[in-house]
């Protein structure tokens, strides 16, 4: 699943996750909101990139009041909610690269995003060349701004037609314009800095954007908040991430040491409580189709399916952390069965009211799973090692302008060090007796040492902050 984004500011608001392909989800971007006020917004915004079968139902139950929520009727005869007629991110504007296509799944479709400069606007196309099926995304543009298929160099325009085959004689008959030459093309816009695409490309939703825009999000256009964005894949479904988004009591106690969170003193608590949890006043005020509103203490919570998830005030914490909790959650949801997570889950506090809301709205507009089309959604796949689990190379850094930059400035100060090192204990040892003093000596060999250690921990920072990180919720 890949998370686009996440944005903390004076309100809070999430964009919720959308899946990518078959057993693996797409979308957490996570965005960091600040205003010059003290409250906070989270932008979640989420596209599911593979799917997956986290299925549940839930039953009443007599233990919890959550469950009766608006909107919770039988579910003979409502409205199934159509997956593949939404917008769904694929990427911030910041980490995209004009000069070459850019690959991205979503909802298990294979698309690629280029710039096209002849309309000064990003493209979205299926990634596959009508010639060989060669993926466009492994192609490059062209000198005239053509996406060029780097397998036989077929080049198509911003409107996905065919203008140029090499192998075509060029007095033979214009095989370039026949329709099975063009690139299939996906309805696309930019709207607060990330591209949007929807999921057909047929020609009935050419004009898609006239009739339906995607949720927007005035805080990432107003000048008074600043957002950073970035992309991870987490290698769990669009369920349970949803579900983590929209738990704000587990952050106090799965992100204990590992990030900063405001403790609330309870002084009736604190001899049997060290993190500081409390009670959640969460009520549901509507639930339909669209999502639901939640109200919550000072603030509401909001989630337009399927990938927009809207909280204000700001929760605890900005939760773009991939826990490996996550991925143990969904297999023991999954051994369940999907009709039975709210029997097997024990919900009795009103904190778990948007879980149980998402719940509800899954079951009775998607049959408590996403709708992945065509594509087969098979079983779970084996979990993963701890270091492909919690990866942050692979998952994010790639994908992230921002932290390219960051490996690459230091990787080469890494480097530097190490020569500097290398070249300091040359000089002394090189240095006849005599021509250097033994206080020179000291300083140059100290400063040797001195380079080689923190050459030593910045590569243990980098592999910490660039690569993989693991902790043990046991020592926090």
């Amino acid at each position: 699943m890949d998370a686009l984004i996440s944005l903390p500011s004076p309100h809070t608001f999430h964009l919720s996750p959308f899946p990518s392909k078959p057993p693996h989800p797409l979308l957490s971007l996570p965005f960091h909101h600040h205003h010059h006020r003290s409250i906070k917004t989270h932008h979640h915004i989420f596209s599911p990139t593979k799917p997956t079968r986290l299925n549940a139902q839930l039953s009443s139950s007599p233990a919890t009041t959550t469950t009766d929520l608006p909107g919770d009727e039988a579910l003979a005869g409502d409205e199934k909610f159509n997956w593949f007629a939404h917008w769904y991110p694929l990427a911030p504007v910041c980490d995209l690269d004009k000069r070459a296509p850019n690959a991205k799944t979503v909802m298990g479709l294979d698309v690629v995003i280029w710039w096209d400069r002849q309309e000064g606007r990003w493209q979205v196309f299926d990634d596959r060349c009508p010639h060989r099926l060669a993926p466009l995304s492994e192609g490059r543009v062209d000198p005239w701004g053509r996406l060029q298929c780097v397998y036989h160099g077929w080049c198509f325009d911003g409107a996905g037609s065919c203008k140029y085959i090499p192998q075509a004689p060029p007095n033979g008959p214009p095989v370039h314009t026949f329709k099975k030459a063009c690139a299939a093309v996906y309805p696309s816009v930019e709207q607060n800095k990330i591209v949007w695409f929807w999921p057909s490309t047929d020609p009935q939703y050419k004009d898609i954007l006239m009739k339906e825009r995607p949720p927007y999000i005035p805080e990432l256009d107003d000048p008074s908040y600043t957002s950073t964005m970035g992309t991870r894949d987490v290698p769990y479904g669009y369920e349970v991430l949803i579900e983590n988004l929209m738990d704000p009591a587990h952050v106090p106690y799965a992100h204990h040491g590992i990030m900063r969170i405001p403790k609330r003193e309870v002084p009736a608590r604190a001899e049997v409580d060290r993190e500081g949890g409390v009670p959640i006043e969460i009520t549901i005020e509507t639930l339909n189709i669209t999502g639901f509103l939640a109200k919550q203490e000072l603030g509401y919570n909001k989630f337009v399916a399927p990938c927009v998830f809207y909280a204000m005030p700001r929760r605890s914490s900005s939760d773009d952390s991939v826990s490996s909790l996550d991925v143990q959650e969904e297999r023991k949801i999954a051994n369940v069965g999907p009709s039975n997570w709210q029997k097997a889950c024990f919900v009795p506090t009103k904190s778990d009211a948007m879980v149980v809301a998402f719940r509800n709205w899954l079951r009775k507009y998607s049959n408590n799973q996403v709708d992945w089309g065509t594509l087969s959604t098979g079983y779970l796949p084996p979990t993963p090692p701890r270091e492909e689990l919690m990866d942050r190379y692979w998952s994010h850094v790639v994908q992230c302008s921002s932290c390219r930059v960051a490996l690459k400035g230091l990787r080469t100060f890494e480097v530097f060090l190490q020569v500097i090192s290398i070249a300091f204990i040359g000089i002394v040892a090189a240095a006849k007796q005599g021509l250097m003093s033994n206080i020179t000596r000291i300083a140059f060999a100290s400063t040797a040492v001195l380079c080689f250690l923190a050459s030593r921990w910045l590569s243990h920072f980098i592999y910490k902050n660039f690569y993989f990180h693991d902790y043990n919720h046991a020592f926090r």
